[in-house]
C-alpha cells in the first residue's frame, strides 16, 4: 500500500498515463529527490529549489517526463517558498482529491506521467484567483531563449 492511500490520497492506476513506467524505470531516470516527489508525493523544503527564483522567460515541464506545464508569463511570487503559477498550460495537469494528513487539498500531477507536482489553492491573483504551489524539483526549465537553464 502507498503511502498516499494509508493517508487517504489517491492512487493512480495502471494503464492510466500515457507514459507509464516500472518504479524500477522511474528510480533509474530520476534522482532520489525527484523520485521521492513525483512518485512518492512527497514535498520538498520551502525555498530550497532554484527554480523558485527563475525569473527568465521560458516553460517549466514535468521532470519525470517532459510535458510542458507552466510559463513563465503565469508564475509569480507568492511568498511560498515553492515556485507558484495562476495557471498551467491547457491540459498539462490533472487533479484529484488529496485527503492526506488530516487535511483536504487539491493535488496536481502530471497529465501525461501522472507525477505529483504540488496543490492548487484559490488564493492567488487575478485573474484566475488560483494558486499553482508547485514543487520545483519535479520540474525542469527551458529559457526561451534557448539558453542553458
Amino acid at each position: 500500500m502507498g503511502l498516499m492511500s494509508l493517508f487517504g490520497g489517491e492512487t493512480k492506476k495502471s494503464g492510466q498515463f500515457a507514459v507509464e513506467l516500472t518504479e524500477a524505470e522511474w528510480r533509474a531516470k530520476l534522482t532520489p529527490e525527484q523520485y521521492r516527489v513525483l512518485r512518492e508525493h512527497g514535498t520538498e523544503r520551502p525555498g530550497s529549489c532554484a527554480l523558485n527564483f527563475e525569473k527568465r522567460a521560458g516553460t517549466f515541464s514535468c521532470a519525470g517526463c517532459g510535458n510542458p506545464l507552466f510559463t513563465n508569463a503565469t508564475k509569480f511570487e507568492s511568498g511560498t517558498g515553492w515556485p507558484s503559477f495562476d495557471k498551467p498550460l491547457e491540459g498539462a495537469v490533472g487533479t484529484t482529491q488529496d485527503n492526506s494528513f488530516l487535511m483536504s487539498r487539491t493535488e496536481v500531477h502530471c497529465a501525461r506521467c501522472g507525477g505529483h507536482l504540488g496543490h492548487v489553492f484559490p488564493d492567488g491573483p487575478p485573474p484566475t484567483g488560483q494558486r499553482y504551489c508547485m514543487n520545483g524539483v519535479a520540474m525542469d526549465f527551458a529559457p526561451a531563449d534557448g539558453s542553458q537553464a
